[in-house]
């Protein structure tokens, strides 16, 4: 993407959520990307003239395996990254099929509860997006 320092490297991803295969209980999908030894959302950023609901539904399948179908928008996240500003735009979104495979961008994923997930993400930013997720929900 081209721009100067100033301009903000645009970014999209979703909160993929699913229901328990055990229970039946709302579980959200958090990646370990390895270069930066982190837990977030699947995001990424978003190609040339790239509509952000779609990249942001490519890089959960690039990231997670998983085809997703998007829900409400979430709040966009406005934040520096490498000295950058970046912005990423969110989405929920529920996983309707697929499988995760371990590649070198993210060699893991987890499904974990609300409650659960919240702390194990790296930045508290991301945590915020949990609790709107659960909001969207409740009022769906």
């Amino acid at each position: 993407m081209t721009g100067t320092k100033d301009t903000p490297v645009q970014a999209a991803g979703c909160v993929l959520w699913r229901r328990s295969p055990v229970d039946g209980g709302l579980e959200v999908c958090l990646v370990h990307r390895p270069k930066y030894d982190d837990w977030s959302h699947p995001k990424g950023k978003l190609k040339h003239g790239e509509d952000p609901l779609a990249g942001a539904l490519r890089e959960v399948e690039e990231e997670t395996g998983y085809t997703a179908a998007p829900g409400a928008e979430l709040p966009t996240l406005h934040y520096l990254a490498n000295g950058r500003p970046k912005q990423v735009r969110y989405w929920a979104a529920e996983a309707t099929s697929g499988g995760f495979t371990p590649s070198t961008e993210v060699d893991r994923i987890l499904w974990l509860s609300p409650t659960a997930a919240r702390p194990r993400l790296t930045q508290p930013r991301d945590r915020e997006l949990v609790d709107e997720l659960l909001a969207t929900m409740r009022h769906a």
